[in-house]
C-alpha cells in the first residue's frame, strides 16, 4: 500500500468530484420531474450529458496539451461547479440540455486528466493495485452522492450548492499536489470499423451497455418515485444506491468466471439475468415488497458488468499490445453512442406506454445483445486460452485514457488479430 500514499491527492480529487457528479446525475431528474417536465424532456437531459461527454473524449485532449493538466483539471472544476447552480437558477428545459452538456464535457476532461496521471504515475508492479483502489473509489462515492439526495429538499437550493461545493473542493488536492504532471497523452487513431471486425461482440456489447445503462442513469430516478408510489426522495436515494452496490458486487464473480470459460457465455448470462430483472421490475416489482429494490438488486448485479465484460472479449483478440489504448478509447466512445441515444428511445418509448416500462425497454436491449452474441459463438470459437487476459487486466485498460484522432481513416490492415472475425 505505500505505492499509493504519493497518489493520495489524485484518489481523493476524483473521489470528492465523482461525490458531487453522482448527486447532481440524481438530483436533477428528480427536481425536473418535480418541475413538471415530460418523459422526453427528461430522456434528451440524459442524452445531452453523454453527447458532451463524448465531445470532451474528442477534443478535451486539445485542451490538455495547451494548457496542461493541472490547469485543465481546475478550469474544468470550475466550470463543472458553475454549471450546477444555474440549473437551480434557470428552469427551462433547453437550458438544462445545454448545462449537461458541458458537464458531461467538463467530467470527460476530468476523468482523463486524472486516469492518465494514474496511469504514468503507477509502475507495472502496482498498477493493478492503483486501479483497483480507483475502482472501488469510484463506486463508493458514486453511492455516497446518490445517498446525499436525502440531506435536502431536491426542490430547494441546497442540494445543488452542496454538488457545486463537492465540485469545486475537488480542484484542491490537484492544485496543490507536488506530483509532477504526465506527459502529453498519446494520440491513437478512430476505427472503429476495425474495433468491430477485431470483436464483434466487443463493441455491440459496449454499444447495448450505452442504450440500457444510459437509460437507467437518467430516467431510474423517475421510475423509483413512481413505481414505489411515494413522494419520499430517500426512496430514490436507496433504489440507486443498491444498485450500484449490486453492480460493484457483480463485477468480479462474472469477471472470474469469464476468465475460465468462454467470456460470451458469461455476457449471455448477463444479459439474459439483467432482462429477467427488467421483466421482473414491469411485472412484479409493485406487487412484492420490496419489490423495486430486489429486482433493482438483480439488475445491478448483471447490468453493469456487462461493459467490462466486452472490453475484455476484445482484448483478447489483440495481438499487438501498442493496440490496447485505441481499443479502451474506441469501446468508451461506443459505448457514449449508444448512451447519447439510450434515453432519448426509452423516453419516447415511455411517452407512450408508461414509465414503468422503462426497464422492459432495457430488457429488449439485453435479449438482443445476447442473441447476437449466441449467433456469434455459431461462427467464431472463442480465444485460445493462452490468448486471454486476465479480467482484472481488462478492467484497467478499459480505463486508460488517450487523446483521439477522430479525422483517422477507419482501414483495417488485415492481420493475426482479425484474418478469423469474419
Amino acid at each position: 500500500m505505500a505505492s499509493i500514499i504519493p497518489l493520495i491527492p489524485l484518489l481523493l480529487s476524483i473521489a470528492i468530484l465523482l461525490m458531487g457528479n453522482g448527486l447532481q446525475g440524481t438530483l436533477l431528474p428528480v427536481r425536473a420531474g418535480m418541475e413538471s417536465f415530460g418523459s422526453m424532456e427528461i430522456g434528451i437531459l440524459g442524452s445531452a450529458y453523454f453527447l458532451g461527454f463524448m465531445a470532451g473524449c474528442l477534443y478535451g485532449p486539445r485542451v490538455i496539451r495547451v494548457v496542461g493538466h493541472i490547469r485543465t483539471f481546475t478550469g474544468m472544476v470550475a466550470v463543472a461547479s458553475t454549471v450546477v447552480l444555474i440549473h437551480a437558477l434557470v428552469l427551462e428545459p433547453v437550458i438544462w440540455w445545454a448545462l449537461r452538456a458541458m458537464t458531461g464535457f467538463c467530467f470527460a476532461v476530468l476523468y482523463m486528466v486524472i486516469e492518465s496521471w494514474l496511469n504514468e504515475k503507477s509502475s507495472n508492479e502496482n498498477r493493478g493495485l492503483v486501479f483497483s483502489v480507483y475502482t472501488i473509489i469510484n463506486l463508493t462515492v458514486i453511492t455516497v452522492g446518490q445517498i446525499l439526495l436525502m440531506t435536502a429538499d431536491p426542490a430547494s437550493f441546497p442540494l445543488f450548492a452542496l454538488a457545486s461545493i463537492l465540485v469545486s473542493v475537488a480542484a484542491v488536492p490537484v492544485a496543490l499536489t507536488r506530483i509532477d504532471q504526465p506527459a502529453p497523452l498519446e494520440v491513437v487513431q478512430l476505427r472503429l470499423g476495425r474495433l468491430f471486425r477485431i470483436s464483434p461482440v466487443g463493441v455491440v456489447g459496449c454499444v447495448a451497455v450505452g442504450l440500457a445503462n444510459g437509460a437507467f442513469w437518467s430516467l431510474a430516478p423517475v421510475y423509483a418515485l413512481t413505481t414505489a408510489n411515494s413522494s419520499d426522495v430517500s426512496t430514490v436515494a436507496w433504489f440507486m444506491s443498491i444498485v450500484v452496490i449490486a453492480g460493484a458486487i457483480g463485477q468480479w464473480p462474472l469477471g472470474r468466471l469469464s476468465d475460465r470459460i468462454d467470456r460470451r457465455l458469461v455476457i449471455i448470462g448477463a444479459c439474459l439475468g439483467s432482462a429477467a430483472a427488467g421483466l421482473g421490475m414491469v411485472l412484479l416489482a409493485e406487487h412484492v415488497p420490496y419489490g423495486v429494490f430486489i429486482f433493482g438488486f438483480i439488475f445491478g448485479i448483471f447490468a453493469f458488468p456487462i461493459y467490462a465484460l466486452s472490453v475484455a472479449h476484445l482484448n483478447d483478440f489483440i495481438t499487438d499490445p501498442n493496440d490496447y489504448v485505441e481499443a479502451a478509447s474506441g469501446l468508451l466512445l461506443v459505448f457514449a453512442l449508444g448512451a447519447v441515444a439510450g434515453p432519448t428511445i426509452a423516453s419516447a418509448i415511455i411517452d407512450l406506454v408508461g414509465i414503468r416500462y422503462l426497464f422492459a425497454y432495457t430488457a429488449a436491449i439485453h435479449i438482443a445483445a445476447a442473441a447476437f452474441c449466441a449467433y456469434r459463438m455459431r461462427v467464431r470459437a472463442p480465444a485460445p486460452a493462452e490468448d486471454q487476459i486476465p479480467f482484472a487486466d481488462a478492467v484497467r485498460m478499459a480505463q486508460t485514457t488517450a487523446a483521439v484522432d477522430p479525422t483517422s481513416p477507419d482501414e483495417l490492415t488485415p492481420s493475426d488479430d482479425t484474418k478469423d472475425a469474419a
